[in-house]
């Protein structure tokens, strides 16, 4: 089960073996496996790794075994999945990652669990975020830390950090994530997975993307191959079609058509691209370059005030729920039991909110200046974090705020701008450290343009095939 004494996971020669979640759905049409067989495949792998890596906030084990006989519909039919412990789904509780929620099972699913459940997949449980997903590492402070698969000594990201382990560890072949500020690509990066942030409105909007003054959320999966990312967006299509952006598809390949491409390689926050993490940007350009594609460096086209309009909002939605918690998250809520990084965030916003509106609106423009880079360029690529990940402890909620603050400005500068932006991004892991973590690069299009991303994802996934943790 391990390469290393420090790398976890549980690929092995069972129903799973390491086929994606399309080769599987297949598997299971076709009557090669059973819904049943794939299912105690992947509880079998998650009691294996779960002690080590620690992605599992709450399981329905027996549920998922009891139902994978019964016959269901959609494409992905019988693939076993998690969902991320901030959305609500049927008999489970969602605790958002937070010792201050401790609530009871829900009644019923949230509109956008509907969408994603409806194309099949069975649910073996929840996966773990930071709390509230306001964290860049999932830490929890009042629970152990989530480990990444490839070096348990180095954190996963977040906020979907648990779905990338249970990924990259081989426990299922995609997981639900969400994505506020880079929670889809941040752990994709430090996972050596697959992570599309879709355009805003791609897909329904859950009950909390609705209550926000400015929607920067949006809803995916993290998983192994283009291909599996490519499908679960075709797939989503058919539940809900949202005719003000144009139609993705199903993407099956490259296209012939030869983009230009921007390449950024330093932030706006005054902090440089890391050694490492530059080199890799540096060879996807050169491979694109390679491919046939024009590349050429361009500046951040993001006003040096994003920083900490940015900021604010970020720190606005943690006062939000320190103040209305009980109201909006759930009748349990305690904000006296809110870790030190949502309390330091909220202090933030009250000294700060008299800037508000200004934000707010700047923020609003940011789409403005983000199509206007896309007159120019079909893609642009960045790093999705300005330095390697991690290790566990780095960016702890428990380190005293201000230095906390100031890591997560150096760590996290590449991601927000496609939340507020509404644009589709898309993280692929295309080198490695020499601690065997993965270092991914970040590709974003225009508003609505995931079909483009998922193209040139594909041709340089060809070229230039990711590790596999389970392989030398």
């Amino acid at each position: 089960m391990t390469n290393n004494k420090n790398t976890f996971h549980a690929f092995c020669d069972d129903a799973l073996a390491d086929h994606d979640a399309v080769e599987i759905a297949r598997l299971i049409k076709s009557k090669t496996l059973s819904a049943r067989e794939v299912t105690e495949a992947a509880i079998a792998r998650a009691h294996k790794v779960e002690p080590n890596i620690n992605a599992i906030a709450t399981d329905c084990f027996d549920n998922a075994l009891m139902t994978s006989n019964t016959l269901k519909s959609g494409f992905f039919a019988g693939v076993p999945t998690f969902i991320k412990d901030n959305r609500p789904l049927k008999g489970l509780p969602t605790q958002h990652g937070s010792d201050a929620v401790r609530a009871k099972p829900d009644k019923k699913h949230d509109p956008y669990t509907r969408q994603y459940i409806e194309q099949g997949f069975t649910v073996l449980g929840k996966s773990t975020l930071p709390e509230f997903g306001f964290n860049a590492t999932t830490e929890p402070e009042h629970s152990a830390p989530t480990r990444n698969p490839w070096n348990i000594e180095y954190s996963t990201g977040a906020s979907s950090g648990g779905a990338a382990a249970l990924v990259a560890a081989g426990v299922v072949p995609v997981a639900h994530a969400n994505d506020g500020g880079g929670s889809i690509r941040i752990p994709a990066a430090c996972c050596g997975l697959v992570g599309l942030k879709p355009s805003r409105g791609r897909h329904v909007d859950s009950v909390q993307a609705k209550l926000l003054p400015i929607n920067i959320i949006s809803e995916g999966i993290v998983s192994r191959t283009v291909r599996d990312t490519a499908y679960f967006h075709a797939e989503a299509e058919k539940y809900y079609r949202n005719n003000r952006l144009p139609e993705i598809g199903l993407v099956e390949g490259a296209a012939d058509k030869r983009l230009k491409v921007g390449v950024i390689t330093h932030s706006i926050t005054g902090h440089d691209t890391d050694p490492q993490t530059l080199r890799t940007l540096q060879e996807t350009s050169a491979l694109l370059s390679n491919l046939g594609h024009y590349v050429e460096e361009m500046p951040m086209l993001v006003p040096n005030s994003f920083i900490e309009d940015f900021s604010l909002y970020w720190s606005m939605l943690a006062f939000m729920t320190q103040k209305t918690g009980k109201l909006v998250i759930d009748r349990s809520f305690k904000p006296d039991r809110l870790d030190a990084l949502s309390v330091g965030l909220a202090g933030l916003y009250k000294k700060n909110y008299h800037k508000t509106p200004w934000f707010l609106y700047r923020l609003r423009k940011t789409q403005n200046d983000y199509a206007r880079a896309f007159s120019h360029y079909d893609v642009i690529l960045t790093p999705v974090l300005a330095h390697t990940t991690p290790k566990l402890g780095h960016i702890s909620p428990d380190i005293p705020f201000e230095e906390l603050f100031n890591r997560l400005m150096q760590y996290v500068s590449f991601t927000p701008w496609a939340n507020t932006s509404g644009g589709p991004a898309l993280s692929l892991p295309m080198g490695q450290t020499e601690n065997n973590l993965p270092i991914s690069v970040q590709l974003m299009a225009g508003l609505g343009r995931e079909r483009t991303l998922l193209e040139v994802a594909y041709e340089i996934e060809q070229a230039k095939p990711w590790r596999k943790i389970h392989q030398p």
